[in-house]
């Protein structure tokens, strides 16, 4: 998110010209967020489900053991994320950005595990 800014920002100086060296520099280094993400855990998710109230959404991230078919046990919920929707509408375009980066590259994602399975060839 902090670099779709930054990007937009540099666009918007590279349009505009280059209005002098020190005073390009500055505004660069303003709109640059600094991110500290040592403390930052890390975990996979292949489950995601959305809540909300009309304040804020509620993304559930978890493990699915059977991705197949509807599972017989329960899916374990590992993380919530809370948020507004103006951050959530901020994420959803930095994630559309990136998966269309991704399907342009490699191709379009099949969503439907169904459709992605490749049967056992017939005798």
């Amino acid at each position: 998110m902090a670099e779709e800014k930054t990007e937009a920002a540099n666009e918007e100086a590279d349009a505009k010209g280059s209005i002098g060296g020190k005073v390009g520099q500055q505004q660069e280094q303003a709109n640059r967020v600094h991110v500290d993400d040592s403390g930052a855990t890390c975990s996979y998710a292949n489950f995601c489900r959305v809540t909300g109230t009309p304040e804020e959404l509620i993304i559930d991230f978890g493990l699915n053991a059977q991705p197949f078919g509807v599972p017989t046990e329960p899916v374990k919920i590992s993380q919530r994320i809370v948020t507004n929707y103006y951050t959530a509408k901020r994420m959803l375009h930095a994630l559309h950005l990136s998966v269309q980066r991704h399907e342009q590259a490699f191709g379009v994602l099949e969503t439907d595990v169904q459709k992605r399975v490749v049967g056992k060839p017939q005798a």
